[in-house]
Parts: structure tokens; sequence; C-alpha cells
């Protein structure tokens, strides 16, 4: 079983990485949530919330996960040029007693 569970998350992890596949994962993620065909259905009171919560927080986790990456690829962008340019405009001075 815990083979089953790892094989599912580094599926859905990667293909949701991927740019490709990243949308169809998405909306297969909510379809699955949305509809009542589920490995076990929402009629049944506990069981039928916890495999739709499971699959809610690997989908909310991966994205949040994307989403913190493509903001540190913005900031790198941006520290890097004000890096620069604070460079350019520093002046060294040694102190004086």
């Amino acid at each position: 079983m815990d083979s089953i569970v790892k094989s599912f998350y580094n599926w859905y992890r990667s293909k949701i990485q991927h740019p490709k596949y990243r949308w169809f994962i998405i909306l297969g993620t909510v379809a699955y949530l949305l509809l009542p065909f589920d490995i076990a259905p929402d009629f049944i009171p506990i069981l039928g919330w916890i495999d739709d919560g499971l699959i809610l927080s690997l989908l909310v986790g991966e994205l949040s996960t994307l989403f913190l990456e493509h903001r540190q690829k913005g900031n790198k962008s941006s520290i890097t040029q004000e890096d620069k340019l604070n460079k350019e405009q520093t002046i060294d001075v040694e102190p004086v007693s």
C-alpha cells in the first residue's frame, strides 16, 4: 500500500510540474473533487471526505510549491539587477579616527 501511495504522489508531482500536462492534472483533480464518482463516494460520511481532502491537499501543496518557485525565479532576476545597480553606485571609504 505504501508503494502505491508513493508512486501516485511521484507521478502526480512530476506531471503537475511539467507545463504541458499541468492544466490537465489541475482540471482532472477539480473534476475528481466535484464529481460523485470517487474511490470512496462522498455519501459515505467519513471515508468519502478523507480521499477528497487528501487529493485537495496534494493539489494545493503542489500549486503552492510551483507558485513559490515561480516567485523566487522572478525575485532572483530583480535582485541581481538591483545588486548590479547598487554595486555601480557604491563608493568605498576608509574610516578616519
